[in-house]
């Protein structure tokens, strides 16, 4: 898995159109059930909205098993796919748009609620500041005591890490590395400890 852009931060934003207000929320969401407390955070802050429509993308871009959208009473199609859109748009991850919708009397009609809800968040996203995600992978890789250093140094010239390291004859290691480069870096600590390392997947 490559790595990809997440939010650095949540934002909000609120404009008027036609006497509805419209007030979009994103927030950095890891996973599906963050990104479901966020939503039920948005409705309990405000419940006398009548519309809470929403979109998440819970995990990388790419993966499209943590996707979600609702248009919560809009006509279907006008609000949760056009927020979706948007977000699938800007290739972030782990984000999740909210759009709180105060019904001002006056219909939009079904054109006038795609752009509303879309250029919200369209707006919204312009305003927020990401970070880079970098997936990880867990491997486990016994080595002897001399070769500890060679592991160490290899690990922050890739940008991995030593989740868990147990001590006896040998030393046992749980390493966490960067999901794309996983294979290369096995390669190279194959090479300079001459063949004795091998990683090994979880």
């Amino acid at each position: 898995m490559q790595p990809y852009p997440v939010p650095a931060q949540s934002v909000e934003i609120s404009e008027e159109i036609k006497k509805s207000r419209f007030i979009t929320l994103l927030q950095p969401t890891p996973g599906v059930e963050a990104a479901k407390a966020f939503i039920q955070q948005v409705k309990s802050q405000h419940p006398s909205a009548r519309h809470h429509c929403w979109a998440f993308v819970a995990g990388a871009p790419s993966d499209s098993q943590q996707l979600g959208f609702s248009d919560d009473g809009e006509p279907a199609g006008t609000a949760g796919k056009p927020i979706l859109g948007q977000l699938m748009g800007s290739g972030i991850g782990e984000i999740t748009a909210v759009v709180v919708r105060y019904y001002g009397g006056i219909k939009l009609g079904t054109g006038g609620l795609v752009r509303a809800y879309g250029n919200g968040v369209q707006l919204a996203l312009a305003q927020l500041s990401v970070i880079e995600r970098v997936p990880q992978t867990e491997f486990l890789l016994r080595c002897d005591y001399a070769q500890i250093s060679m592991v160490e140094t290899l690990l922050q010239q890739v940008g991995g890490s030593i989740v868990q390291s147990e001590y006896g004859a040998a030393v046992d290691l749980r390493l966490a590395l960067p999901a794309y480069e996983a294979a290369e870096i096995a390669n190279r600590l194959f090479n300079l400890s001459r063949g004795s390392l091998v990683l090994q997947p979880v």
